[in-house]
């Protein structure tokens, strides 16, 4: 099972997220449930860097992922960092809704 970790701030913001193994959908390379949340989570990643212009710590290791959006954003790179975040948000819950018994989303509030 792929378990998302998204962590929120107080304002609400998401301000990490952590992607942890693999669906078991089927076999490696043919997992459509891992190429798709590998695909939302790397164009969301790359919308941070190279739209926005936000210099992540990103983490990519063995199928898993950990991304950490940095901290004094002024206003519009907040608004731009929140768009991208809540899209992926959506997109894997999309997935989730498809493919529950592969992946589960955990929302939690952080610092």
């Amino acid at each position: 099972m792929i378990i998302i970790s998204i962590e929120v701030d107080k304002k609400r913001h998401i301000s990490k997220f952590e992607v942890i193994g693999h669906a078991g959908y089927d076999a490696s390379g043919k997992d459509i449930v891992c190429a798709a949340v590998s695909a939302v989570v790397q164009t969301a990643v790359i919308g941070l860097t190279d739209v926005v212009g936000l210099k992540v710590e990103y983490r990519q290791k063995n199928g898993n992922a950990c991304c950490i959006i940095p901290q004094g954003l002024n206003v519009e790179e907040r608004e731009k960092a929140d768009i991208v975040m809540q899209t992926m948000l959506y997109g894997l819950k999309s997935i989730q809704l498809g493919y529950g018994e592969f992946v589960s989303i955990i929302e939690k509030e952080g610092k």
